[in-house]
Protein backbone atom coordinates (compact mmCIF):
# COMPACT_ATOMS: atom_id res chain seq x y z
CA UNK A 1 0.00 0.00 0.00
CA UNK A 2 1.07 3.31 -0.41
CA UNK A 3 3.53 5.10 2.12
CA UNK A 4 1.72 8.54 2.82
CA UNK A 5 4.08 10.26 4.83
CA UNK A 6 6.73 9.83 1.54
CA UNK A 7 3.81 11.12 -0.57
CA UNK A 8 3.69 14.58 -2.47
CA UNK A 9 -0.02 15.00 -1.21
CA UNK A 10 0.67 17.63 1.67
CA UNK A 11 3.05 19.89 -0.72
CA UNK A 12 4.31 20.86 -3.76
CA UNK A 13 6.56 17.91 -4.36
CA UNK A 14 6.93 17.29 -8.83
CA UNK A 15 5.34 20.92 -9.65
CA UNK A 16 7.95 23.84 -10.44
CA UNK A 17 6.92 27.10 -9.30
CA UNK A 18 5.83 27.10 -13.19
CA UNK A 19 3.84 24.65 -12.75
CA UNK A 20 1.93 26.31 -9.50
CA UNK A 21 1.61 29.03 -11.27
CA UNK A 22 -0.33 27.35 -13.72
CA UNK A 23 -2.60 25.42 -11.88
CA UNK A 24 -3.74 28.51 -10.39
CA UNK A 25 -4.45 30.46 -13.11
CA UNK A 26 -6.22 27.08 -14.80
CA UNK A 27 -8.13 26.86 -11.37
CA UNK A 28 -9.18 30.32 -11.81
CA UNK A 29 -10.17 30.60 -15.26
CA UNK A 30 -12.82 28.34 -14.39
CA UNK A 31 -14.09 29.48 -11.63
CA UNK A 32 -14.26 33.08 -13.85
CA UNK A 33 -16.01 30.08 -16.52
CA UNK A 34 -18.15 28.84 -13.52
CA UNK A 35 -19.44 32.77 -12.74
CA UNK A 36 -19.75 33.52 -16.48
CA UNK A 37 -21.64 29.99 -16.84
CA UNK A 38 -23.96 31.06 -13.66
CA UNK A 39 -25.57 33.75 -15.25
CA UNK A 40 -26.01 32.42 -19.00
CA UNK A 41 -28.70 29.29 -18.32
CA UNK A 42 -27.45 27.83 -15.08
CA UNK A 43 -24.98 25.95 -16.66
CA UNK A 44 -22.59 23.85 -14.17
CA UNK A 45 -19.16 23.38 -15.28
CA UNK A 46 -17.61 20.36 -13.11
CA UNK A 47 -14.04 20.46 -12.13
CA UNK A 48 -11.42 17.61 -12.01
CA UNK A 49 -7.86 17.33 -12.06
CA UNK A 50 -5.04 15.42 -11.71
CA UNK A 51 -3.03 12.27 -13.22
CA UNK A 52 -1.76 12.67 -17.09
CA UNK A 53 -2.56 9.06 -17.48
CA UNK A 54 -5.81 9.51 -18.36
CA UNK A 55 -5.61 12.99 -20.07
CA UNK A 56 -7.25 11.49 -23.31
CA UNK A 57 -9.89 9.67 -21.82
CA UNK A 58 -11.34 12.75 -19.83
CA UNK A 59 -11.05 15.20 -23.19
CA UNK A 60 -13.80 12.51 -24.66
CA UNK A 61 -15.62 12.32 -22.01
CA UNK A 62 -15.79 15.73 -21.53
CA UNK A 63 -16.40 16.60 -24.95
CA UNK A 64 -19.08 13.72 -25.62
CA UNK A 65 -20.69 14.20 -22.52
CA UNK A 66 -21.14 17.97 -23.17
CA UNK A 67 -22.78 17.64 -26.66
CA UNK A 68 -25.65 15.77 -25.22
CA UNK A 69 -25.36 17.70 -21.78
CA UNK A 70 -25.51 21.48 -22.61
CA UNK A 71 -26.08 22.81 -19.04
CA UNK A 72 -23.35 20.88 -17.34
CA UNK A 73 -19.78 20.61 -18.64
CA UNK A 74 -16.62 18.95 -17.49
CA UNK A 75 -12.74 20.29 -17.62
CA UNK A 76 -10.16 18.47 -16.28
CA UNK A 77 -6.99 19.58 -15.34
CA UNK A 78 -3.74 17.33 -15.47
CA UNK A 79 -1.75 17.78 -12.83
CA UNK A 80 -0.50 14.83 -11.69
CA UNK A 81 -2.19 11.89 -9.29
CA UNK A 82 -0.97 13.72 -6.15
CA UNK A 83 -1.79 17.15 -6.85
CA UNK A 84 -5.30 16.00 -7.93
CA UNK A 85 -5.86 14.17 -4.22
CA UNK A 86 -4.65 17.57 -2.73
CA UNK A 87 -7.08 19.62 -4.76
CA UNK A 88 -10.40 17.29 -3.93
CA UNK A 89 -9.04 17.16 -0.33
CA UNK A 90 -9.24 20.80 -0.07
CA UNK A 91 -12.36 20.93 -1.26
CA UNK A 92 -11.06 22.84 -4.96
CA UNK A 93 -12.91 21.32 -8.35
CA UNK A 94 -15.49 18.49 -7.89
CA UNK A 95 -13.45 15.31 -8.54
CA UNK A 96 -9.91 14.18 -8.63
CA UNK A 97 -8.42 11.16 -10.74
CA UNK A 98 -5.40 9.48 -11.11
CA UNK A 99 -3.83 5.75 -10.15
CA UNK A 100 -2.73 5.77 -6.34
CA UNK A 101 -4.74 3.95 -3.98
CA UNK A 102 -6.28 6.74 -1.47
CA UNK A 103 -4.70 5.81 2.06
CA UNK A 104 -6.75 5.31 5.45
CA UNK A 105 -6.54 9.03 6.65
CA UNK A 106 -7.21 10.67 3.33
CA UNK A 107 -10.77 8.31 3.41
CA UNK A 108 -11.26 9.41 6.85
CA UNK A 109 -10.20 13.18 7.40
CA UNK A 110 -10.65 14.17 4.01
CA UNK A 111 -13.73 12.41 3.79
CA UNK A 112 -12.74 10.97 0.08
CA UNK A 113 -13.10 7.56 -1.53
CA UNK A 114 -11.95 6.11 -4.77
CA UNK A 115 -14.12 4.69 -7.69
CA UNK A 116 -12.52 2.98 -10.88
CA UNK A 117 -12.81 4.99 -14.00
CA UNK A 118 -11.22 2.77 -16.50
CA UNK A 119 -8.68 0.03 -17.03
CA UNK A 120 -4.83 0.92 -17.74
CA UNK A 121 -1.94 -0.78 -18.16
CA UNK A 122 1.96 0.75 -17.28
CA UNK A 123 4.27 -1.03 -20.22
CA UNK A 124 7.83 -0.58 -20.60
CA UNK A 125 8.73 1.42 -23.45
CA UNK A 126 12.20 0.76 -25.09
CA UNK A 127 14.59 2.47 -28.10
CA UNK A 128 16.92 -0.75 -29.00
CA UNK A 129 17.64 -0.78 -32.92
CA UNK A 130 16.85 -3.85 -33.94
CA UNK A 131 14.72 -5.33 -31.14
CA UNK A 132 10.88 -5.22 -31.64
CA UNK A 133 9.78 -7.88 -29.57
CA UNK A 134 11.31 -7.84 -25.68
CA UNK A 135 10.65 -9.85 -22.40
CA UNK A 136 10.99 -8.15 -19.39
CA UNK A 137 10.57 -9.86 -16.12
CA UNK A 138 9.47 -7.53 -12.86
CA UNK A 139 12.98 -8.42 -11.33
CA UNK A 140 15.05 -7.26 -14.34
CA UNK A 141 12.96 -4.41 -14.51
CA UNK A 142 13.46 -3.75 -10.80
CA UNK A 143 17.54 -4.14 -11.64
CA UNK A 144 17.49 -2.04 -14.40
CA UNK A 145 15.49 1.09 -12.28
CA UNK A 146 17.93 0.38 -9.25
CA UNK A 147 20.84 0.80 -11.71
CA UNK A 148 22.13 -2.57 -11.11
CA UNK A 149 22.10 -3.34 -15.27
CA UNK A 150 23.59 -0.93 -17.19
CA UNK A 151 23.91 -2.47 -20.96
CA UNK A 152 21.25 -4.00 -23.11
CA UNK A 153 23.39 -7.42 -23.57
CA UNK A 154 23.87 -7.91 -19.78
CA UNK A 155 23.08 -12.23 -18.99
CA UNK A 156 20.03 -10.69 -17.18
CA UNK A 157 18.27 -9.55 -19.97
CA UNK A 158 19.93 -12.22 -22.79
CA UNK A 159 18.09 -15.23 -20.56
CA UNK A 160 14.61 -14.29 -20.97
CA UNK A 161 15.20 -13.46 -24.36
CA UNK A 162 17.02 -16.29 -26.23
CA UNK A 163 17.92 -15.68 -29.84
CA UNK A 164 17.66 -12.31 -29.85
CA UNK A 165 21.01 -9.87 -30.98
CA UNK A 166 20.86 -7.37 -28.12
CA UNK A 167 23.11 -4.70 -28.45
CA UNK A 168 26.24 -3.67 -26.54
CA UNK A 169 24.67 -0.63 -26.05
CA UNK A 170 24.40 1.40 -22.56
CA UNK A 171 20.69 1.47 -20.85
CA UNK A 172 19.48 4.97 -20.63
CA UNK A 173 16.71 4.94 -17.89
CA UNK A 174 13.96 7.91 -17.89
CA UNK A 175 11.58 8.17 -15.03
CA UNK A 176 8.30 10.57 -13.77
CA UNK A 177 8.84 12.90 -10.92
CA UNK A 178 7.05 12.91 -8.01
CA UNK A 179 3.15 12.82 -7.69
CA UNK A 180 2.58 10.44 -10.85
CA UNK A 181 0.25 8.07 -10.98
CA UNK A 182 2.26 6.11 -13.17
CA UNK A 183 5.17 6.17 -10.73
CA UNK A 184 3.06 4.74 -8.01
CA UNK A 185 1.76 1.48 -10.43
CA UNK A 186 4.84 1.06 -11.98
CA UNK A 187 6.74 0.96 -8.31
CA UNK A 188 4.08 -1.12 -6.89
CA UNK A 189 4.85 -3.53 -9.33
CA UNK A 190 8.54 -3.31 -9.25
CA UNK A 191 8.25 -3.66 -5.05
CA UNK A 192 5.38 -6.86 -5.69
CA UNK A 193 8.53 -8.53 -8.03
CA UNK A 194 11.98 -7.66 -5.91
CA UNK A 195 12.24 -7.44 -2.43
CA UNK A 196 15.58 -5.95 -3.15
CA UNK A 197 13.34 -2.87 -4.62
CA UNK A 198 10.83 -2.99 -2.20
CA UNK A 199 13.36 -2.51 0.53
CA UNK A 200 15.70 0.92 -1.48
CA UNK A 201 12.56 1.98 -3.20
CA UNK A 202 9.27 0.86 -2.28
CA UNK A 203 5.94 1.97 -3.36
CA UNK A 204 5.06 5.66 -4.13
CA UNK A 205 3.82 8.01 -6.51
CA UNK A 206 7.10 9.84 -5.67
CA UNK A 207 9.59 7.12 -5.83
CA UNK A 208 13.19 8.82 -4.89
CA UNK A 209 14.48 6.79 -8.20
CA UNK A 210 18.78 5.99 -7.95
CA UNK A 211 19.11 6.76 -11.87
CA UNK A 212 17.53 7.90 -14.49
CA UNK A 213 16.42 11.05 -16.07
CA UNK A 214 12.86 12.88 -15.08
CA UNK A 215 9.90 13.73 -18.08
CA UNK A 216 7.24 15.91 -16.57
CA UNK A 217 4.47 13.98 -18.44
CA UNK A 218 3.32 10.74 -19.88
CA UNK A 219 3.42 12.16 -23.72
CA UNK A 220 6.99 13.87 -22.40
CA UNK A 221 8.40 10.34 -21.51
CA UNK A 222 7.38 8.44 -24.43
CA UNK A 223 9.12 11.62 -26.97
CA UNK A 224 12.35 11.12 -24.44
CA UNK A 225 12.49 7.43 -24.76
CA UNK A 226 11.36 7.75 -28.68
CA UNK A 227 14.31 9.87 -29.26
CA UNK A 228 17.34 8.28 -27.55
CA UNK A 229 18.55 4.91 -28.70
CA UNK A 230 19.21 3.06 -25.63
CA UNK A 231 16.35 4.44 -23.32
CA UNK A 232 14.22 2.54 -21.74
CA UNK A 233 11.06 4.34 -19.63
CA UNK A 234 7.09 3.58 -18.98
CA UNK A 235 3.49 5.05 -19.98
CA UNK A 236 0.18 4.04 -19.84
CA UNK A 237 -0.38 1.47 -23.14
CA UNK A 238 -2.70 3.94 -25.13
CA UNK A 239 0.49 6.44 -25.26
CA UNK A 240 2.85 4.08 -26.56
CA UNK A 241 0.50 2.80 -29.48
CA UNK A 242 -0.14 6.60 -30.11
CA UNK A 243 3.62 7.33 -30.37
CA UNK A 244 4.38 3.83 -32.18
CA UNK A 245 6.72 3.25 -29.99
CA UNK A 246 7.95 -0.66 -28.64
CA UNK A 247 6.91 -2.20 -25.60
CA UNK A 248 8.36 -5.09 -23.54
CA UNK A 249 6.28 -8.03 -23.09
CA UNK A 250 6.36 -8.55 -19.34
CA UNK A 251 6.21 -11.89 -17.41
CA UNK A 252 3.72 -12.25 -14.85
CA UNK A 253 3.47 -14.42 -11.66
CA UNK A 254 1.95 -18.10 -14.23
CA UNK A 255 5.68 -17.41 -15.63
CA UNK A 256 4.03 -16.33 -19.12
CA UNK A 257 5.44 -13.42 -21.16
CA UNK A 258 2.25 -11.28 -21.91
CA UNK A 259 1.78 -7.70 -23.72
CA UNK A 260 -0.26 -5.31 -22.76
CA UNK A 261 -3.82 -5.35 -24.99
CA UNK A 262 -7.46 -4.88 -23.89
CA UNK A 263 -8.11 -8.19 -23.66
CA UNK A 264 -4.91 -9.14 -21.12
CA UNK A 265 -5.76 -5.81 -18.56
CA UNK A 266 -9.44 -6.96 -18.67
CA UNK A 267 -8.03 -10.45 -17.97
CA UNK A 268 -6.32 -8.96 -14.77
CA UNK A 269 -8.97 -7.11 -13.52
CA UNK A 270 -11.22 -10.21 -13.83
CA UNK A 271 -8.71 -12.23 -12.54
CA UNK A 272 -8.95 -10.18 -9.27
CA UNK A 273 -12.33 -8.77 -9.15
CA UNK A 274 -15.31 -11.69 -10.24
CA UNK A 275 -16.96 -12.81 -8.62
CA UNK A 276 -18.02 -10.17 -6.03
CA UNK A 277 -17.04 -7.19 -8.28
CA UNK A 278 -16.50 -4.87 -4.93
CA UNK A 279 -12.80 -4.24 -4.77
CA UNK A 280 -13.30 -0.64 -5.71
CA UNK A 281 -9.72 0.10 -3.97
CA UNK A 282 -7.96 -3.04 -5.48
CA UNK A 283 -4.55 -3.52 -6.43
CA UNK A 284 -4.06 -5.13 -10.16
CA UNK A 285 -1.19 -5.59 -10.02
CA UNK A 286 0.30 -9.09 -10.19
CA UNK A 287 -2.64 -10.59 -10.97
CA UNK A 288 -3.29 -14.25 -11.05
CA UNK A 289 -3.90 -15.92 -14.26
CA UNK A 290 -1.91 -17.02 -17.31
CA UNK A 291 -3.48 -14.36 -19.79
CA UNK A 292 -3.20 -11.44 -16.78
CA UNK A 293 -0.92 -8.69 -17.94
CA UNK A 294 1.00 -7.84 -14.46
CA UNK A 295 1.66 -3.93 -14.79
CA UNK A 296 -2.54 -3.04 -14.80
CA UNK A 297 -4.17 -0.96 -12.77
CA UNK A 298 -7.65 1.05 -12.12
CA UNK A 299 -7.54 4.68 -12.87
CA UNK A 300 -9.75 5.87 -9.83
CA UNK A 301 -12.39 8.98 -9.97
CA UNK A 302 -11.71 10.65 -6.15
CA UNK A 303 -14.79 11.90 -4.70
CA UNK A 304 -16.02 13.82 -1.31
CA UNK A 305 -18.23 11.41 0.23
CA UNK A 306 -19.82 14.57 1.86
CA UNK A 307 -20.53 17.35 -0.93
CA UNK A 308 -21.53 20.27 0.20
CA UNK A 309 -23.41 21.39 -3.06
CA UNK A 310 -25.76 19.01 -3.88
CA UNK A 311 -26.67 20.29 -6.69
CA UNK A 312 -23.13 20.29 -8.72
CA UNK A 313 -23.41 16.50 -6.73
CA UNK A 314 -26.14 15.78 -8.86
CA UNK A 315 -24.45 16.94 -11.60
CA UNK A 316 -21.79 14.94 -11.22
CA UNK A 317 -24.14 12.05 -10.44
CA UNK A 318 -25.49 12.37 -13.63
CA UNK A 319 -21.57 12.16 -15.22
CA UNK A 320 -20.81 9.39 -13.42
CA UNK A 321 -24.06 7.76 -14.71
CA UNK A 322 -23.06 8.29 -18.03
CA UNK A 323 -19.49 7.54 -17.74
CA UNK A 324 -20.43 3.79 -16.44
CA UNK A 325 -22.83 3.28 -19.46
CA UNK A 326 -22.78 5.21 -22.36
CA UNK A 327 -19.24 6.51 -21.92
CA UNK A 328 -17.59 3.13 -21.91
CA UNK A 329 -18.30 2.83 -25.65
CA UNK A 330 -15.81 6.32 -25.81
CA UNK A 331 -13.38 4.49 -23.78
CA UNK A 332 -13.04 1.65 -26.46
CA UNK A 333 -12.90 3.95 -29.38
CA UNK A 334 -9.86 5.46 -26.93
CA UNK A 335 -8.19 2.15 -26.75
CA UNK A 336 -9.43 1.45 -23.14
CA UNK A 337 -10.26 -1.57 -21.86
CA UNK A 338 -13.56 -2.65 -21.18
CA UNK A 339 -14.72 -2.78 -18.02
CA UNK A 340 -16.62 -6.07 -17.40
CA UNK A 341 -20.63 -5.36 -16.68
CA UNK A 342 -21.29 -7.19 -13.93
CA UNK A 343 -18.59 -4.56 -12.22
CA UNK A 344 -20.18 -1.59 -14.09
CA UNK A 345 -23.41 -3.03 -12.24
CA UNK A 346 -21.73 -2.50 -9.10
CA UNK A 347 -19.85 0.82 -10.41
CA UNK A 348 -23.08 2.83 -10.79
CA UNK A 349 -24.85 1.50 -7.42
CA UNK A 350 -21.57 2.76 -5.83
CA UNK A 351 -21.62 6.47 -7.18
CA UNK A 352 -25.32 6.68 -6.23
CA UNK A 353 -24.26 6.31 -2.56
CA UNK A 354 -21.80 9.63 -2.92
CA UNK A 355 -24.14 12.27 -4.42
Amino acid sequence: MRRIANSPVTGTTGCNGHHAAWLWAMLLMVGALSTAAKAQEEVIILVGSGSTVPLALYNRWAQEYGRGNPKIQVKYLPIGTSEGIKQISRGSGDFGAGEAQLSAKERSEASLVEIPAALIAIVPIYNLPGVQDLRLSGETLAEIFLGEVKTWNAPQIAKLNPGVSLPDLPIQVVNRPGGKGSNYVFSEFLAKASPKFREAVGVSASPKWPVGVPAERSSDMADKVKSQAGAIGYVELQYAVKSTIPYAAVQNPAGKFVKASAQSITDACQALEAPHWDGFSASLTNAPGAGSFPISSFTWIYLRTKPADHRRAAALGDFLEWIYTEGQRFAAEEGYSDLPTPFLATLRKKAKTVQ
